[in-house]
């Protein structure tokens, strides 16, 4: 029997959609290892974490609904027409995925012993090994009975229903991890305040630096040959509070939407911030003022040749 191009269309968008949804799944798993069981050499960045979560999560609320629909057309055509299923387009692809997981599976195996053999073994990397062995196994047992027909109408039902209740659980938990969209909204209007903070601290101790005075207020710091002016609130159009206490200390103030160490369920196994040098801008929920001291030695007065 010949493909035909709804053959070629049908098992080449099952493999696809297969192989997406099954790393979407993995790296979800290692997301939620990864803030569960934290590394203290490796601190986690809510900004990557909850990046790759919701990428995932995107890929496998698509994604993975497309997987299952082509599964049901592909079982309806074997059932209609038996001989499909020794179609060559299908006995290269279901080989070649029997391969890939094969040698991922051995791939993760040597992993695990030569961890275990250098005395690397932790309970995080065991959990990551198992997530990878869980998928792919899966993947590995079902198209190998799949490839024998050894799977009826009820273990398929039931396999079916079991990975999707695993997909599903996954995706909550993205929401209680990640947070909800209009979170995710809260948040990136938190980092932009903080982003527009540190631009005019900038400023700040660059007029500092030139004429040895703290600006009395923002309007100071306008620029009309650089074109600088000091940015407001993203989220209200408001004014950022500035206040002068002395002549080497002020205070930037803002209204923030969330506890930066609450943005994850686990505080102490995230890192808010872009990087280590910015948790100096760590903030509570509502009114936060970063006070902030000039130092003259480290902030010296540029001299300019006559």
């Amino acid at each position: 029997m010949k493909s035909t191009p709804k053959d070629v269309f049908l098992h080449l968008l099952s493999i696809i959609t297969l192989y997406v949804s099954s790393g979407a799944l993995i790296t979800l798993f290692f997301q939620y290892i990864n803030i569960l069981i934290p590394d203290k050499l490796q601190p986690i960045f809510f900004t990557g974490v909850a990046g790759g979560i919701r990428f995932s999560m995107a890929s496998l609320i698509i994604v993975f609904p497309v997987f299952i629909f082509s599964c049901w057309m592909l079982n309806n055509e074997y059932k209609s027409e038996p001989g499909k299923r020794e179609l060559k387009i299908r006995k290269w692809l279901v080989y070649f995925t029997l391969f890939v997981a094969g040698g991922i599976i051995i791939g993760d195996l040597v992993s695990l012993v030569n961890s275990f053999l250098g005395g690397e073994l932790t309970m995080r990397f065991v959990l990551k090994i198992l997530s990878i062995l869980l998928v792919v196994g899966s993947v590995f047992f079902y198209y190998l009975k799949d490839l024998k027909n050894e799977l009826n109408k009820k273990s398929l039902k039931l396999l079916a229903w079991v990975v999707s209740a695993v997909v599903l659980a996954s995706i909550v938990a993205g929401f209680f991890t990640a947070g909800s969209p209009l979170k995710a909204r809260l948040y990136r209007f938190d980092e932009q305040r903080i982003s527009d903070l540190q631009m005019i601290q900038s400023e700040i101790i660059n007029l500092w630096i030139q004429k040895e005075v703290l600006p009395k207020n923002l309007s100071e710091l306008e620029n009309s040959i650089s074109g600088y002016i000091p940015p407001k609130d993203p989220e209200t159009g408001a004014t950022y509070i500035y206040n002068v206490k002395n002549k080497l200390n002020f205070e930037l103030c803002a209204e923030f939407n969330m506890d930066t160490m609450a943005i994850l369920r686990m505080p102490e196994t995230a890192i808010p911030a872009k990087d280590i040098y910015n948790q100096n801008w760590n903030h509570g929920a509502g009114n936060a003022c970063f006070s902030r001291t000039i130092d003259p030695e480290l902030y010296k007065t540029k001299v300019y040749p006559r």
